[in-house]
């Protein structure tokens, strides 16, 4: 499912025009994402967790080259699932 599918689901689901579940679906979205910018973590009961994950920095090899090359700390955001989705998909 891609962003256009779940706000058309959300529209037929909550019987809404389509302007206004793409609003609600981007509002949604938005603030998850200025949450994780603040470096909040955000937890769904039922779903999971995102967090923002810090990692150093380190040496690493270019594969075209060989050549020796430093790779730069970096932030990047983490999802963990929860145990009851992951119960449910194993259902199925």
């Amino acid at each position: 499912m891609n962003k256009s599918q779940l706000i058309e689901a959300l529209a037929k689901e909550e019987n809404l025009p389509l302007k206004k579940a793409e609003e609600v679906v981007n509002t949604v979205f938005g603030e998850m994402e200025k949450a994780l910018i603040r470096g909040e973590r955000i937890e769904i009961r039922g779903l999971g967790s995102f967090k923002v994950k810090y990692y150093e920095g380190y040496k690493g090899r270019n594969p075209k080259t060989g050549e020796i090359i430093d790779v730069a700390p970096k932030k990047l955001p983490f999802f963990k699932v929860g145990k009851e989705l992951k119960e449910r998909v194993d259902l199925y």
